[in-house]
């Protein structure tokens, strides 16, 4: 039977949600490493029933057959380029994957959410993965590669992340700028 929107939203609230954003940026690879079966089939397993994919300018978009899918061992996946504020879709997602961002690091975490982020291993000069690191010293995150992600998502326990508290916002962006180089 077919459902309409309202009722959708519905109930796709009800169900556990992983968000994945890769911001404003083009990261296809961490959507399509996502969209890969044995990474739906692990989010499966391990209990999420949605995949909502914030694609931003990449050109990949998960296939119609991948959307459209009433397999039972992935999740519902849906998606959407921008939106004015994710706020609400990390609010709503047990579960966050994310690009290195700072500002979409500093949001999950600042949401309260169990955060896996996945470092662009492409970019040059990537000062991403230092920011990646020090949260990841901190125990407020796991990071990997697209590579790595099947494996992070298997063997590392997001119930150990400790809660990220919010400090000083001075002191955050005199770390942002010394992992920049500016000062």
């Amino acid at each position: 039977a077919d459902v309409d929107s309202s009722e959708r939203t519905l109930l796709n609230a009800e169900k556990k949600v992983v968000f994945v954003t890769v911001g404003s940026t083009s990261f296809d690879r961490l959507i399509e490493t996502v969209c890969s079966e044995p990474v739906l089939k692990i989010l499966k397993q391990q209990g999420y029933d949605r995949v909502l994919l914030q694609i931003g300018r990449g050109q990949f978009e998960p296939p119609q057959s991948l959307i459209s899918s009433i397999d039972p061992d992935v999740p519902y996946i849906d998606y959407y380029r921008y939106k004015t504020s994710i706020a609400s879709d990390i609010k709503s997602a047990a579960f966050v994957i994310s690009h290195a961002g700072a500002g979409s690091v500093l949001e999950c975490l600042e949401a309260g959410k169990k955060l896996v982020v996945v470092v662009n291993e492409l970019l040059m000069d990537n000062h991403q993965i230092e920011l990646a690191r020090k949260m990841y010293d901190s125990g407020h995150l796991y990071y990997c590669t697209c590579i790595s992600l099947e494996a992070t998502l298997v063997h590392k326990d997001r119930s150990k992340l400790k809660p990220y508290t919010a400090g000083k916002p001075s002191r955050f962006s005199m770390f942002l700028n010394r992992v920049m180089g500016f000062l």
